[in-house]
C-alpha cells in the first residue's frame, strides 16, 4: 500500500512539473463537481447566487490573463529599447503599480471563488478591507510625493489607518466568535 501511494505521489508530480497548471485546473475542476452535487440541494436564489459566481470568476480571470499579458508585453519591450534603467523611478513605480493591479484582481478573484467552496457568504469583510488596503499600498507606491498634495497623503494614510483599525476590530470579532464555537454549549 505504501509503495503504491508512493508511486501515485510520484507519477502526480511528473505531471505536474510536465503541465505547471494541472494542479489548478483540478482544484477549478473540484469545485465545479463540487458546485454540481450541491446543485439539486440549493434554493433557487443559492443556484442564481452560484451562477453569478462562476461567470464573475470566468471575467475576472480573463482580466487577470490579459493583465499579466499586458505586464509582459511592456516589460519585455522596456528591456528591448533599453528603458528599464534601475536609476528610473517612474518606471519602477509603473511596473509595480501594474503588479499590484494583478494581485489585487488574483486576490478580488480568490474571495469570490470561496463562495463556491461554501467558505463564506458573498460579501466577506476582512476580505474587502484587505483589498482596500492593497489598493492603497499600490497607490502609495505609483504615487509621486513631490506632485501630490500634502493633504492628500495624509487622507491616503487616514484611510489606510481606519482600514487597519476595523481590519483589527474584525479580525479580533473572528477570533472571539471561533473561541464561542469551540467552547461550544458544554
Amino acid at each position: 500500500m505504501d509503495r503504491r501511494t508512493t508511486e501515485d505521489s510520484t507519477d502526480l508530480n511528473q505531471g505536474q512539473r510536465r503541465f505547471p497548471f494541472s494542479r489548478h485546473v483540478s482544484a477549478a475542476a473540484d469545485t465545479l463537481r463540487d458546485t454540481r452535487k450541491a446543485w439539486p440541494g440549493l434554493s433557487l436564489y443559492e443556484r442564481f447566487e452560484e451562477g453569478i459566481v462562476v461567470v464573475l470568476t470566468g471575467l475576472i480571470g480573463l482580466v487577470i490573463i490579459a493583465a499579466v499579458i499586458n505586464l509582459c508585453f511592456r516589460v519585455v519591450l522596456l528591456v528591448v529599447y533599453g528603458l528599464l534603467d534601475p536609476a528610473e523611478h517612474s518606471v519602477f513605480q509603473a511596473v509595480f503599480g501594474m503588479i499590484f493591479t494583478v494581485l489585487i484582481a488574483l486576490e478580488f478573484n480568490h474571495s469570490i471563488l470561496s463562495v463556491l467552496h461554501r467558505q463564506e457568504s458573498i460579501i466577506q469583510l476582512r476580505t474587502v478591507i484587505l483589498i482596500a488596503l492593497l489598493a492603497l499600498a499600490r497607490k502609495f507606491i505609483i504615487l509621486d510625493a513631490s506632485k501630490t498634495e500634502p493633504l492628500t497623503i495624509i487622507g491616503l494614510a487616514s484611510a489606510v489607518l481606519a482600514l487597519g483599525a476595523v481590519h483589527w476590530l474584525v479580525r479580533d470579532q473572528d477570533r472571539k466568535d471561533t473561541l464561542a464555537r469551540s467552547d461550544g454549549p458544554s
